[in-house]
């Protein structure tokens, strides 16, 4: 099997799941503060405790998931995934017609200046 990147410039996305507690307030607000630091670095919420982000090379790679292990709530539970660009473009997202998407992106796509790598 050919590692996922072959290429330095080989196009991929990081996939976020996770399950934090919110029994507490303070829980409550560690999750919160945590969903925030997500956005504030590059990902977008693809649904609820999913988010994702492009990730053009592996030395980013391995930034972000420093990254998230450093903002992880103690009692967090979170997975990390790296899917190629075509991995992720042959995904299907399937919502009844009466999901309301709120703020989820309904197909998230490579921002235009993560497409220049």
């Amino acid at each position: 099997m050919r590692p996922v990147f072959d290429s330095a410039y080989r196009m991929g996305w990081v996939l976020v799941m996770f399950d934090l507690p919110v029994l507490t307030k303070a829980e409550r607000r560690q999750a919160t503060e945590f969903r925030k630091n997500l956005l504030d670095d590059g990902y977008m919420m693809v649904q609820y405790s999913v988010y994702a982000r492009p990730c053009v090379d592996r030395d980013r790679l391995e930034k972000h998931t420093s990254r998230l292990q450093a903002m992880c709530p103690e009692a967090g539970n979170v997975r990390v995934l790296f899917l190629t660009d075509r991995q992720w473009s042959q995904g299907l997202c399937i919502t009844g017609p009466d999901y309301d998407q709120g703020h989820r992106e309904t197909d998230p796509a490579v921002p235009q200046q993560a497409e220049f790598w």
